[in-house]
């Protein structure tokens, strides 16, 4: 199995089926829906009702993903479940994922790397498969945003949504496959998108809770800027390292996070509107559910054929990001 490269067999996806609309947040902040549609080009989000949580979108992306890769879940070496809004601090959402699945044979764990979370174990598990250390691996992306989102500030509520997407990775077949990933960090701009309280720094109390400490807090001009950049940089070192152009590429998926950011994305990298997908009018901000959604999507509307240059795209808080090119 010694550098076998690594293809992905399977994709799925699940969402909530509550959706909040523009029309609805307008009820409940100082917003419009033209102000929302101009600067982010959201339309609506899916929203978890009270009884929803993490593992059971994951659960469902999952099983979707495991049919389409055509194997059992016991074959599965490794089960990744990349989230910032897990089921509970104690065990992982990964293992709960696991037991739900029946995959008794995988390590199983949670990445938190915010919206580059699904690139990240992509990339952790390509790593497996190539040195042998695994030959199924399952890559999830989940995330409940809505537990985390202060409804009376109009500048973080109207962005974030609720999903799951998913992606079974095993030995690729003659030259397709994962062709290069890079996944970067900079923790000194932590502070451009962060959620303060609810770990062991500042500890969840009646009063932490009353000031909405656990709430995300968002820098949004500072973050536009580096995420365009960050992406842009990050494609264009993926597509070098693997001997490609941008004008190779089929289908390029960048993380949904903000229609401008995506359209800033594919001006530096020079790539035509037409390969580059957004559902961001639809979902909203998914976080580390973003890029499999989309993914997932883009298979099931025929959008990348056998032979493709499929890149992929992320940026987040902490901040994050990572790019991937894929032969499909």
């Amino acid at each position: 199995m010694a550098d076998v490269r690594a293809a992905i067999l399977g994709t799925g996806r699940a969402y909530p089926e509550g959706i909040l609309t523009n029309a609805d947040l307008e009820r409940m902040v100082e917003t419009s829906d033209e102000w929302i549609t101009s600067r982010t080009g959201i339309k609506e989000r899916h929203r978890a009702s009270e009884s929803e949580y993490t593992s059971m979108f994951a659960v469902e992306a999952s099983r979707q993903a495991i049919e389409r890769a055509r194997i059992d879940p016991i074959d599965l070496g490794l089960v990744i479940c990349a989230t910032v809004s897990p089921d509970q601090i104690l065990p992982s959402t990964g293992c709960l994922i696991q037991a739900e699945l029946g995959a008794n044979r995988a390590a199983a764990f949670d990445l938190a790397a915010a919206c580059s979370g699904f690139l990240y174990g992509l990339t952790l598990a390509d790593m497996m498969i190539r040195t042998g250390q695994t030959r199924y691996a399952l890559v999830i992306g989940a995330e409940v945003l809505s537990r985390y989102v202060d409804f009376t500030d109009r500048s973080t509520c109207i962005l974030f949504g609720d999903g799951a997407g998913a992606a079974v990775l095993g030995p690729a077949e003659g030259d397709r496959g994962i062709l290069s990933t890079k996944i970067y960090s900079d923790g000194r701009y932590a502070e451009q998108l962060y959620s303060p309280g609810g770990g062991t720094r500042v500890k969840p109390t009646a009063e932490t809770l009353a000031q909405g400490m656990h709430y995300f807090k968002m820098k949004g001009n500072e973050l536009f800027k580096m995420a365009v950049r960050s992406m842009a940089d990050v494609s264009t070192e993926v597509l070098n390292e693997a001997g490609y152009k941008p004008e190779d590429v089929k289908l390029f998926i960048p993380h949904q996070a903000n229609q401008r950011i995506t359209d800033a994305v594919a001006s530096r990298l020079n790539v035509d509107s037409s390969i580059v997908y957004s559902n961001i009018a639809y979902h909203g901000n998914t976080s580390s559910a973003s890029v499999p959604i989309a993914l997932d999507e883009c298979i099931e509307k025929g959008k990348v054929s056998e032979g493709d240059l499929v890149l992929l795209a992320s940026f987040g808080g902490g901040v994050t990001w990572g790019g991937a090119l894929i032969k499909w």
